[in-house]
């Protein structure tokens, strides 16, 4: 530790402390790298701070788990990378009808497939589109840092039950991997009266409390999409971006979690040139920011959306801006490692309209 409290750790790290600060209680997990030092950590740490650590047989075991300890109305979460997280697709469906609240990590590696174990953005549409069956859509949250994912996973919490759904952490293989100084916060208390209204402790002396996701009755799941519909409008107010040297840009880049670090560095060597470019990353994947980027192509701004797929993000960014202007595209594949100089030459060639 630091002289003024700061820790040194990984990303992995950072998210497994903000969770047990967040007040976590159960943990449930299946290892897979790259995110394995989350299950890790949580096998040590969290039994000292009160609360259950499991590894599971399977990512189906452990999202079942999370789902089963979440009805409760405790603070319950998993954490796995890409493969795994597919496999947990169908619970996420159930737990978004049920809403029933929980926290889940995804540290991307390189796919499809099993791919390989170095740094990918490849599912981006599986966590803003729901990923399951069904229409629903939950809350995606992408740090940058250690410090947001630190930060970050204990809001996660927060906007689980406040809205009552499941929540993603989106990093990838260099989030989780690479270590920085964080300031950790002060530790959550229990707050039994959080479920009170919903939560499954028995039902002595009280009417019965059902977690489901059927409804065979005629129009009853019509009734409840439109609440949930409701509610996934109610979470437009969780967009946040940050942005960064576009007040006199002329070309902004969007770009998201680690790979906005990178581009961020692009921006710095293009400005020491006298290149006017900025950057916006979007905090909040669902709810995209979509009115920050919007505004800012209202300011005759061209964009350019760089992720490190074959593009994904880039079709909400053109929605975004729909009937205003378009945004150019810059990907890089799973199974390369993206470096600032190749950012670079990309954004020059938009600027000066070399762009893909």
């Amino acid at each position: 530790m630091s002289a003024d409290g700061r820790i040194f750790v990984k990303g992995n790290e950072a998210v497994s402390m903000g969770a047990i600060d967040a007040g976590l209680k159960g943990y449930f997990g299946y290892p897979i790298t790259p995110q394995n030092e989350i299950p890790e950590y949580m096998s040590l740490h969290l039994p000292k701070a009160g609360g259950a650590f499991v590894q599971a047989e399977s990512e189906m075991a452990a999202i079942n788990m999370v789902l089963g300890a979440a009805a409760t109305g405790a603070r319950a979460m998993t954490s796995s990378s890409s493969p795994g997280v597919s496999l947990m697709q169908e619970s996420f469906s159930y737990m978004a009808t049920s809403e029933t609240p929980c926290v889940v990590v995804n540290m991307m590696r390189g796919g499809p497939g099993l791919g390989d174990i170095n740094t990918s953005q490849g599912d981006y549409y599986q966590a803003t589109r729901g990923g399951g069956h069904g229409d629903y859509r939950t809350p995606v949250l992408a740090p940058s840092t250690c410090q947001e994912a630190y930060d970050l996973t204990r809001e996660a919490f927060d906007i689980a039950f406040r809205f009552r759904t499941p929540v993603m952490i989106l990093g990838d293989a260099i989030l989780g991997q690479m270590k920085e100084p964080i300031t950790r916060g002060v530790p959550r208390p229990a707050d039994p009266a959080e479920s009170a209204d919903w939560g499954l402790s028995g039902a002595k002396g009280r009417e019965q409390r059902i977690f489901r996701s059927l409804f065979l009755a005629e129009g009853v799941l019509t009734a409840v999409n439109q609440r949930l519909r409701a509610k996934f409008e109610a979470m437009a107010s969780l967009a946040r971006c940050e942005t960064f040297m576009t007040e006199d840009a002329e070309l902004v880049v969007v770009s998201f979690g680690s790979i906005a670090r990178i581009v961020k560095s692009s921006i710095r060597k293009l400005r020491a040139r006298g290149l006017k470019v900025g950057l916006l990353r979007p905090i909040t994947l669902f709810p995209f920011p979509a009115e920050a980027v919007a505004a800012v192509a209202r300011q005759g701004k061209r964009l350019l959306t760089i992720e490190h797929n074959m593009g994904q993000m880039v079709d909400d960014v053109r929605l975004a801006v729909c009937g205003i202007a378009d945004s150019a595209f810059h990907g890089t594949l799973s199974g390369t490692i993206p470096t600032p100089d190749e950012y670079e030459a990309a954004i020059e060639a938009a600027l000066t309209g070399g762009s893909k």
